[in-house]
């Protein structure tokens, strides 16, 4: 049985950005990712003041302010019965709409060679009965002992159920996230725009002077599944269909490879605020932890921040280069 001092469950951003925290502290890390290459795909990040000062602890934060635009202003409609109320605030700190797969791919380009192990898909987790570390068992017979495990393997998180954590609850909407690109300029104001209209919440955010980063949600429509990009197209079509001009054909002419459907689910802040997300020496971070809706565009934010702080944790504990490294 091989023995890692760090094994880290999930390339994903908690997981990558946790290993990079760590590997910048001094301290070794393996990362087990159950796809063959790092999961580039996605949507946007809206990411604010807090993303961003987590960005620059783990070195990364100018190659991605490269490719986003600065956004300036937030703003919220409501349309009832014909009339329209507006909400608008500024936004002082620096607040930003990141590709998920440039994000991705500066984490893992920051991290030593050989630290991902892509195809280690994880079966099982137990504890070893004489030291009480956890031991993980993977899909091809190999099993890893480790002395610190931190899953940030997302919501369906097997480390979750290994602490057994509660299930995290659905909202009662599903969302579908997109790219579209305007080849010769949007035009848009640097803002992040949301308008409520009916049982249809829907929100863009300009990436770069060509492209916008968007979501669509549907309060009440949970009858389909999206089998193929194609459906998944055209169930936006519907639900934007009562919407203005310029929204109807942003969902249009989107990329409709870059479309996501998603059931959104949460955890409830009172369990977060209350619960217990360790057991011996394993823990979770990420969406394992506080998956959320996009609401608030802290999702991203959030598991950035696990990150850097999880790693100062270790290295007080630990230091650089410790035989438990």
């Amino acid at each position: 049985m091989e023995e890692i001092g760090i094994v880290i469950v999930g390339g994903g951003i908690a997981g990558l950005a946790t290993s990079i925290a760590l590997h910048r502290k001094g301290i070794k890390s393996v990362v087990l990712e159950r796809a063959e290459k790092v999961r580039s795909e996605g949507a946007g990040i809206g990411t604010l003041s807090n993303g961003w000062r987590a960005l620059d602890q783990l070195g990364v934060g100018d190659r991605l302010r490269l490719n986003s635009s600065l956004i300036h202003k937030a703003r919220t409609m409501l349309i009832e019965n014909g009339k329209k109320r507006e909400f608008v605030s500024n936004i002082v700190d620096e607040a930003r709409c990141i590709k998920r797969n440039d994000l991705v791919e500066a984490l893992s380009d920051a991290l030593p060679k050989g630290t991902i192990r892509f195809g280690s898909h994880i079966v099982s987790i137990e504890q070893d009965k004489t030291t009480l570390f956890p031991v993980v068992h993977l899909a091809n017979g190999n099993s890893i002992k480790a002395k610190v495990l931190i899953g940030c393997d997302g919501a369906n998180s097997i480390v979750s159920d290994y602490l057994q954590l509660n299930p995290k609850k659905a909202f009662a909407c599903r969302a579908v996230r997109g790219f579209t690109k305007y080849p010769n300029g949007h035009g848009f104001p640097q803002e992040v725009l949301r308008i409520k209209q009916g049982n249809v919440l829907i929100g863009r955010l300009p990436l770069t002077d060509n492209q916008v980063f968007w979501f669509l949600v549907h309060m009440q429509d949970n009858n389909h599944n999206g089998k193929d990009q194609e459906s998944i197209a055209n169930l936006c079509r519907k639900w934007a269909d009562d919407l203005s001009e310029d929204w109807k054909e942003m969902v249009k002419i989107c990329n409709v490879e870059s479309l996501t459907l998603t059931h959104l689910r949460y955890r409830a802040p009172s369990e977060i605020m209350l619960g217990k997300f360790r057991r011996g020496t394993v823990t979770v971070a990420g969406d394992a932890v506080h998956v959320m809706g996009p609401f608030l565009a802290q999702g991203g934010s959030a598991a950035l921040e696990d990150a850097v702080v999880l790693a100062r944790c270790l290295a007080r504990k630990v230091g650089p280069d410790q035989e438990t490294c």
